[in-house]
């Protein structure tokens, strides 16, 4: 057992309210320079949509992550050592500005500059690339909130194994609906970027997990942009350099929470740390289809075992780690509960942020009824609009609202479940039991028996659902964020020997450290 540690993220996304607060503080504190304008270390997407760069999940574009080959290993779909070869002059999977958007400012100078005359001047927008005058055509997060347009949502990759029927009824005006889908680096445990990198520039450090770009060793090859399929590494067109999310890491090592977490007003991400078996990453990244997610799940150790806590102690592992493991938030909801989903499994870098599934709300129907004896209650100058129809929500069946839920399962599924819907569904139940025992408990109008029932279904109990609850509604600050003390010593030690064999890039090492720097 070779067990490491990993910061991890998770995303819950029933809280999302794609207010874009994560993205601006990102933007203000690391891509707000030079040849830095079209990054977006940290986006928020609306679901169904094309997302940003355009059409990311398509990897029939632009080859990103690992293809599991007939003799199970696996390989790189669109870089490596021969691909990138070929490539490595003209890359033709790499996104183009225009998958991404041209950034652009306005000439604020001509609303005040400007002579008199009888039009009000107008600011016109500049291309922060060319510094010329541009018409725009498309912007970060373009199509916010168009969940059934034509252009955006109906290009989604995510809705490609939807029948004609399921696809029209999905967007019909009466139904249609969305989601926020908030991204940063995954910093996955087989990243691809780091396979890819021709020059050996890209590494996970090995106390944490955190996946960086060693500025003076990249030569701007760009495979890790081709690898990502994610799309969350970008060339900077002024340095000539790639660069990516670096989870904040000065901010870590102050024991503080990364930027776009810190500022999240919806309250929905959550960081701490995950112990994992490093032994086990090539076997769980080639493993079939059906079985990545629970391959990848089960890399993930106890860290209340002591045989796990011994392992750890002997790779390194500080004792404030270990700690700092069995207090995450991150273990509860991913291994604990088994609500935190990884984003798009089947690319197979493993990724180490995790989602909570949005539970949509029901869809409702107007039934006939009569409301001539309600209207008799009424007092006389009471306003009261004389339609014999009901908005009903009500269900015959306990499980009704997530098989009627606005978002087909089969298109969660697309996204978090490698197309296994089953997946889904038990996480829509979890989430839903939790809400009946929550709606029994503070109001008590819901039959005590069916709530058993829901929560026995799902092999919770009403403890778990408190903490399920309590962890998700009324998490404090540190609750939220479980972040260790730094060892800046071992962090250095780790860093100096980081690139200085072939194929060490990254995971750092088993090596003490050496005291006294």
């Amino acid at each position: 057992m070779n067990v490491r540690s990993q910061i991890s993220m998770l995303f819950h996304l029933d809280k999302c309210i794609g207010c874009h607060t994560c993205s601006i503080a990102c933007k203000n504190i690391w891509t707000d320079r030079k040849g830095a304008e079209y990054m977006w270390w940290n986006n928020v997407e609306t679901k169904p949509g094309t997302g940003y760069p355009t059409k990311w999940e398509n990897q029939d574009i632009y080859k990103g992550g690992w293809k599991r080959k007939e003799n199970e290993n696996i390989s790189l779909r669109g870089s490596g050592k021969y691909k990138g070869l070929l490539n490595i002059f003209h890359n033709p999977y790499l996104p183009l500005l225009e998958d991404y958007y041209e950034p652009w400012t306005y000439k604020y100078l001509d609303l005040i500059e400007s002579p008199q005359g009888d039009d009000q001047p107008t600011a016109r927008p500049v291309s922060l690339i060319t510094g010329k005058s541009i018409d725009i055509k498309t912007g970060p997060n373009w199509d916010d909130d168009l969940s059934g347009t034509p252009e955006y949502a109906r290009h989604d990759p995510n809705i490609k194994n939807l029948s004609p029927a399921e696809q029209e009824a999905m967007f019909q005006l009466e139904k249609m609906a969305m989601f926020y889908l908030p991204r940063i680096c995954n910093h996955c445990l087989n990243p691809a970027c780091v396979a890819s990198c021709p020059s050996g520039a890209i590494y996970k450090r090995g106390e944490d997990g955190v996946v960086l770009i060693n500025q003076q060793v990249c030569r701007a090859w760009r495979m890790c942009v081709t690898a990502c399929p994610y799309k969350k590494s970008y060339y900077n067109w002024s340095t000539g350099k790639s660069e990516k999310c670096i989870l904040c890491y000065p901010r870590l090592e102050a024991g503080l929470a990364p930027a776009c977490m810190h500022s999240c007003v919806g309250r929905i991400r959550y960081l701490g740390v995950l112990l994992y078996d490093a032994d086990k990453i090539q076997e769980a990244a080639s493993a079939p289809d059906d079985e990545l997610i629970d391959r990848q799940l089960d890399l993930i150790l106890d860290p209340f075992d002591e045989k796990v806590i011994q392992y750890a102690k002997e790779n390194g592992v500080a004792d404030s780690t270990i700690a700092a493991a069995q207090t995450s938030p991150v273990y509860k909801f991913v291994k604990v509960w088994g609500l935190g989903l990884p984003l798009h499994s089947e690319f197979r870098t493993l990724p180490m942020l995790f989602y909570v599934p949005p539970l949509l709300p029901v869809m409702a129907s107007l039934n006939d009824t009569d409301n001539s004896e309600q209207s008799g209650k009424l007092d006389p100058i009471a306003k009261f609009w004389n339609r014999d129809s009901l908005y009903d929500t009500s269900t015959n069946a306990l499980w009704g609202t997530i098989e009627q839920a606005r978002f087909p399962i089969k298109y969660m599924a697309n996204m978090f479940g490698v197309v296994n819907e089953g997946v889904i569904k038990n996480v829509l139940r979890k989430q839903l039991a939790v809400r009946l025992h929550r709606r029994s408990v503070t109001v008590g109008d819901i039959n005590k028996t069916l709530v058993e029932d829901a929560l026995s279904e799902v092999s919770l109990k009403p403890d778990d659902a408190d903490d399920i609850y309590k962890l998700t509604s009324l998490a404090t600050f540190d609750d939220r964020f479980n972040i260790p003390p730094a060892h800046r010593e071992q962090a250095l030690e780790m860093l100096e020997n980081t690139s200085d064999t072939k194929g060490a890039t990254g995971f750092g090492f088993k090596e003490k450290p050496v005291r006294g720097l």
